[in-house]
């Protein structure tokens, strides 16, 4: 069997909160599903939940992360004027973002085609586990490996949160780290404007949207 590598431009945002619950965001306007987003969720008692707009894209990302629960209804994503507002089934989520930050300028001077060769991720792998949580490149499942470019890096200043109704607290630190994958968030809560690349055993079946 061949190998499948899919590549996904767009966002990520990490946040925490003082309940505990963390919670990570990808939206992604250009993906071979089409534009989507979705939200992975892990609560104070570490269960993991996956909220995603169709079955098709629910299977794919939760065959590529790990997750206790996996939901699946709209998710909307919309940023303007520094505000990102997302709802997503049980959680609403409004979150502001400060400053592009010195890393942020650093990593926009890298040229892009440098950044979707798997090398560049080795290289920025490095630096990047001097963050808490961070890693450029790995594997979260047998027969999968993932690479990640980022490309800008902003703060997240302050963030107000729901799941079920119930409200989650204030922004705090992304601690403990997110058990997703190999290296899914900073600790520090951010926006990071990303290539994701995927490669594992394929092509496979997956269910319509």
């Amino acid at each position: 069997m061949g190998r499948e590598r899919l590549s996904f431009d767009g966002w990520i945002a990490a946040v925490g909160t003082a309940s505990g619950t963390r919670v990570v965001v990808g939206h992604w306007p250009r993906s071979p599903f089409g534009p989507f987003s979705d939200v992975m969720l892990e609560r104070a008692d570490g269960r993991r939940v996956l909220l995603a707009p169709t079955s098709r894209t629910a299977e794919y990302v939760a065959g590529v992360y790990h997750f206790d629960e996996v939901r699946t209804g709209p998710v909307s994503v919309c940023g303007r004027d520094g505000v990102w507002d997302v709802v997503a089934g049980p959680l609403v989520l409004s979150f502001t973002v400060g400053r592009r930050s010195a890393l942020g300028l650093a990593l926009r001077a890298v040229p892009r085609w440098l950044a979707r060769r798997p090398l560049w991720a080795v290289v920025a792998d490095v630096p990047a586990r001097l963050m808490t949580g961070v890693r450029t490149r790995g594997s979260a499942r047998p027969g999968c490996r993932q690479w990640y470019a980022a490309l800008d890096l902003w703060s997240i200043v302050a963030a107000d949160a729901s799941f079920d109704g119930i409200d989650l607290g204030p922004l705090a630190p992304v601690v403990p780290p997110v058990r997703f994958g190999f290296g899914s968030a900073p600790a520090r809560p951010a926006l990071v404007r990303v290539l994701s690349t995927v490669e594992r055993a394929g092509p496979e079946k997956t269910a319509g949207p």
